[in-house]
């Protein structure tokens, strides 16, 4: 999976998180229902997604940490990242939950826990994470190596004469 596809997954992931919050009441599915629903959600690699997405929330919201903070000491974050832990997760699940009964029927869903709940996805499901953390750093190093080269670099500038664009000048001193 490229990196393009990664953001593609985590902005749908946000996207989920935002449609919860905006519309989080929502009838609740029959407790087997549901319990099939959770199982589908582990099985097809949904709820890993979901644990990604954790991850990738705290580590931006990390980067406004370190940008307001000096000196945060190690401790500092061995508990942050326990902030959102399994109870947090679980309520994403459950607001989840719900999205899943009103789209699709239960013997749909059932379908689905056979389909996924097979020898072969099971190792895709435990390669991707792998795959992509690879095919990631090669897409890093890429996108380096690119915005770093002389063509790249004479091509923007020819942009930027082309369009006539000025760098932001210096504020004004306040008119006394």
């Amino acid at each position: 999976m490229g990196i393009v596809a990664k953001i593609l997954k985590i902005i749908c992931l946000a996207a989920i998180v935002i449609f919860l919050n905006i519309f989080p009441v929502m009838a609740e599915p029959t407790s087997e229902k549901a319990r099939d629903i959770k199982t589908l959600l582990e099985v097809s690699g949904i709820k890993d997604q979901l644990v990604y997405m954790r991850e990738s929330l705290l580590n931006s919201y990390s980067l406004i940490l370190t940008g307001s903070y000096q000196n945060i000491p190690d401790e500092f974050w061995k508990e942050y990242n326990q902030i959102i832990g399994s109870k947090e997760m679980d309520a994403l699940i459950d607001r989840i939950t719900p999205v899943y009964d009103k789209h699709m029927s239960h013997e749909v869903i059932k379908k689905l826990i056979k389909m996924f709940d097979t020898p072969f996805w099971k190792e895709w499901k435990d390669k991707m994470p792998e795959i992509s953390r690879e095919a990631g750093a090669i897409g890093s190093q890429w996108g380096q190596e690119l915005v770093q080269s002389p063509r790249f670099n004479k091509k923007v500038d020819q942009l930027i004469q082309k369009y006539h664009l000025e760098t932001p000048s210096s504020p004004e001193p306040p008119k006394q």
